[in-house]
Order: C-alpha cells, then structure tokens, then sequence
C-alpha cells in the first residue's frame, strides 16, 4: 500500500494526512470545502515547520512530505486508493452517507476505515457491501504527536483488514490498540464522563475551571486538564460523543451536564471559537 485517500481537511483529517504524507504515502486530502482545505494545507505547514524547528526533520525533508500532498474536492479521487480514512465531522448521518459513496467509488480491496471517536464501526459497515473491508482508525489530538491510535474492530471486520491496519499504524510510528465496537470504544468510554464531570463541578460552583484543572494535573498527574482538554478536543465534540454515551448504555448516567449544552449553544466550542473554559487569541 502506497496511496492513501484522507476525507476531511479539518484538525483531525490534516494531522492524519501529515504523518501519511511523512512516513512516504502519497496522500489525498478531500474536503467538499476549498476554504477548509486550504487551511488544512496551511496548518500542515505550520506543524512541519514546527518540527523542523525542534530538530525533528529537515527542511528538505518537509517539502518532501508537502509534495507527496494533493488536494481534491470531489470523492472520485478514491478510485485508486489502496486505503481510505475519513475524518468528516461527527455525524452519524453524514459518515453513513460518506460511506455509502466510498463503497461505490473506492475499489473492492481498499479498506475503508473511520477516524470515528464514538459512532459505532458496525452500523458504519452496514452501509457498504463490504463490512469485511470496514474498521475503525480512531488517531489522537494532536495527530503528529500523540503515539496512540485505537483501531476498532467491527462485527463484520475480517482478520486480514485488522492484521494490515495493525501493520499500517505501525509503519507511522504509532502505536495501535485493538478494542472491540461499544459506544464511545476504550478511550472516549472512560474519558468523556471524566471530562463531564469536571463540567459539572464547575457548573455547580464546587470549583473555578482552572481550579479543577490544576487539581486533575497537580494530583493525577495528568499534563492536561479536563476542562483544557475539552477545549481542545471541541465542546461540540463532547457533546456529541457524550449524546451517543447516552443513548447506547444508560440515558442518566451519561447525561451530559447543562453547562456543557449551553456553551455549544452559545457558540463557545474552546480553542476552535476562541473561546471555552478558556479564552483563545490563536
């Protein structure tokens, strides 16, 4: 496999299209929207040159990985991929229609695989022909970064898709997890209602967001807080994720908390919107 097709240009679709495109894949960055492809090439660069400031790779190295980047608004530019990965927002609806598409345009072999941080990787493969073809390649935030990808298996997802998606992840330098389809998988199962919470801490008045945050860091020893870690992540993707939680295992327990819906409501999603827990210049 050489040729990777990456749908969707926004944090999560350009960070993947970055480490394929620097470990020697020709990638594909699709997005309906030229603004949000441009914006994906350009913190692509930004990312490069960030490493490259850091000694981590050389200039000429950079332009390389640049070059082996194309664009394209149109998911035609499948048809010769040996590996699909869509990055799209978190919507049911619109990864059912994505996929839909992919499984008539892309060829019979190539997986097709979902960034998807919680919607289930077998409804996903019900709207293809081929569910033996379909997995999920759940990457971090930042994607060049973090080490780990969470790679969920399906109940249709066949022994060899797993075995190659194993070898792939590993050829990027990460370091894949295989879990088995549940709402939210391992990762956003145990992290969300944690993040929820801290939610709910704040808006109860138990204690300010950096109050919180320095709790988790100071004595969990986490890098992040939960209440920055949402910011960064998306409220609007917490709220999402947190939703599916509620409706696949127990509508009180996973409720998400008023605070949470009312700041995606008024439109203060974190770093994406300048504004969460926390104000945001760049």
């Amino acid at each position: 496999m050489s040729k990777v097709a990456v749908v969707g240009a926004g944090t999560m679709g350009n960070g993947i299209a970055h480490v394929f495109a620097q470990r020697g894949w020709n990638v594909t960055l699709i997005d309906t929207s030229a603004d949000a492809i441009a914006r994906g090439v350009e913190t692509i660069k930004k990312n490069l040159d960030r490493q490259i400031k850091k000694g981590a790779g050389s200039k000429e190295q950079g332009a390389e990985t640049l070059a082996r980047i194309k664009t394209s608004s149109s998911l035609d530019s499948v048809k010769d991929a040996d590996l699909v990965v869509e990055a799209a927002t978190e919507n049911p609806d619109i990864k059912f229609d994505i996929f839909e598409d992919l499984d008539r345009l892309a060829p019979k072999g190539t997986i097709l695989a979902s960034n998807t941080s919680s919607i289930s990787i077998t409804e996903i493969a019900k709207q293809t022909k081929r569910p033996e073809r379909i997995i999920g390649m759940h990457f971090m935030n930042p994607v060049p970064l973090m080490p780990l990808v969470e790679v969920i298996r399906g109940k249709g997802t066949g022994e060899e898709t797993v075995a190659r998606t194993l070898e792939i992840v590993k050829a990027l330098g990460k370091t894949p997890v295989v879990v088995n389809d549940a709402p939210g998988f391992v990762s956003n199962r145990v992290l969300m209602p944690m993040i929820n919470e801290a939610i709910f801490c704040v808006d109860e008045g138990v204690a300010t967001a950096e109050a919180v945050d320095q709790v988790m860091k100071l004595g969990m020893n986490h890098p992040l807080g939960p209440l920055a870690l949402a910011d960064l992540i998306g409220l609007d993707v917490c709220l999402d994720i947190m939703k599916v939680l509620q409706d696949g295992l127990d509508a009180h327990k996973y409720r998400p908390a008023p605070l949470l819906e009312r700041m995606v409501a008024q439109g203060r999603l974190g770093r994406k919107s300048g504004q969460g827990f926390y104000a945001y210049r760049d």
